[in-house]
C-alpha cells in the first residue's frame, strides 16, 4: 500500500494520543536526538558524568542490538512498528546500505514529525524510506513483504499482543525474523498491575500495560513463528537509564522507580526474537 494512502484512523489509547501528540514526548530532555527509548548503556561508562552524546549513543545502541538480533539479509526490507520520529529507520538505512525501510506508527502527529525530520532523506531516497500510519494489530501492508519486523520500546502500549503477533507473521517473508524490545513484568503473579501503578505514573494512567513477557512469546509462537527466544537485557538498560534520570529527578520519584521495580523483581527489559519458517 503506497505511503500517503488515506485510511480510517486506527483507534488509539487516549494516553498514547496525548503523550505522543500534543505533549510530544520527544521534546523531553531525558530523551535526545529524536529517539524515544531508555537506551542500551552497555558500552557507556556510568562512573563518569553523562552528557547528551552518551544519551544518544545509548538509544542508537538499543537499535543496533535489535537490528543485529533481526539479522536481516544484505538487501533487506525492514518494517519498524511504532517508529516515532523515524530515527531508528534512518539508522537502519545507514547500517544496511541497500535496505528499504518502512516506518509505521499509529499517531499521525508522530508521522508528520518523522516526515519533517527526514524530509531531505525522503526526497533523496524515495524508494528506500517511507512512513505509513497503522496500528500494531492492523498493519496496512502486504503479506510476505518484509525480511525483518522490529519494534523498539513500543510493545508496552500495544493493546493486543496476539493480534500484533499475527500481523507480524503475516507480513514476514519465509525465513524473516522479528525482534522486539520493551519492558514487561517478570511474571503474571496477582497484583502486578497494582504494584506498577503504585510505582510508575505511566502504568497508573494507562499509557503502559502491565503484562508478563511470556504473553508476547506465547503470542509469537501461536502465530506460527518459530525459534522464539526471550532475553533479559535489563542489566544493560535500567542502571544507565536511572543514572541519566538522576540529572533531573531525586531517588524514589516516579520515573526512577523503573530501576526500583527491576530491583524488586517486578519489571524487566527484554529482547524477544522469532523467525518465520522457510
Amino acid at each position: 500500500m503506497a505511503d500517503g494512502t488515506r485510511q480510517a484512523e486506527p483507534a488509539m489509547n487516549p494516553a498514547v494520543r496525548e503523550t505522543y501528540g500534543p505533549a510530544d514526548l520527544s521534546r523531553n530532555p531525558v530523551f535526545g536526538g529524536g529517539f524515544i527509548n531508555f537506551g542500551d548503556w552497555q558500552a557507556i561508562d556510568l562512573t563518569r558524568p553523562l552528557d547528551e552524546t552518551d544519551r544518544i549513543r545509548s538509544q542508537q545502541d538499543l537499535y543496533r542490538r535489535v537490528l543485529a538480533a533481526a539479522a536481516p539479509p544484505a538487501e533487506p526490507a525492514i518494517l519498524e512498528v511504532g517508529c516515532g520520529l523515524g530515527m531508528g529507520c534512518a539508522l537502519a538505512l545507514d547500517a544496511y546500505g541497500r535496505a528499504t525501510v518502512t516506518g509505521m506508527d499509529i499517531h499521525p502527529e508522530q508521522l508528520q514529525r518523522a516526515r519533517d525530520t527526514h524530509a531531505d532523506l525522503l526526497r533523496r531516497e524515495p524508494e528506500r524510506l517511507r512512513f505509513v500510519q497503522g496500528a500494531a494489530e492492523h498493519v496496512p501492508l502486504e503479506k510476505d513483504a518484509f525480511d525483518a519486523v522490529i519494534s523498539v520500546e513500543a510493545a508496552q502500549h500495544f493493546p493486543d499482543l496476539g493480534a500484533f503477533a499475527e500481523e507480524t507473521s503475516r507480513v514476514l517473508r519465509p525465513g524473516g525474523r522479528a525482534a522486539v524490545v520493551s519492558f514487561f513484568t517478570v511474571d503474571d503473579a496477582p497484583g502486578r498491575s497494582a504494584e506498577l501503578a503504585g510505582l510508575l505514573d505511566t502504568f497508573a494512567n494507562g499509557l503502559d500495560i502491565a503484562r508478563p513477557v511470556r504473553h508476547l512469546a506465547d503470542a509469537l509462537t501461536g502465530a506460527g513463528l518459530t525459534d522464539v527466544a526471550v532475553e533479559s537485557i535489563g542489566r544493560h538498560v535500567w542502571p544507565g537509564w536511572d543514572t541519566w534520570l538522576s540529572r533531573w529527578w531525586a531517588p524514589e520519584t516516579w520515573p526512577r522507580n523503573f530501576l526500583r521495580a527491576y530491583e524488586c523483581g517486578i519489571l524487566d527489559y527484554y529482547l524477544v526474537t522469532a523467525q518465520q519458517p522457510r
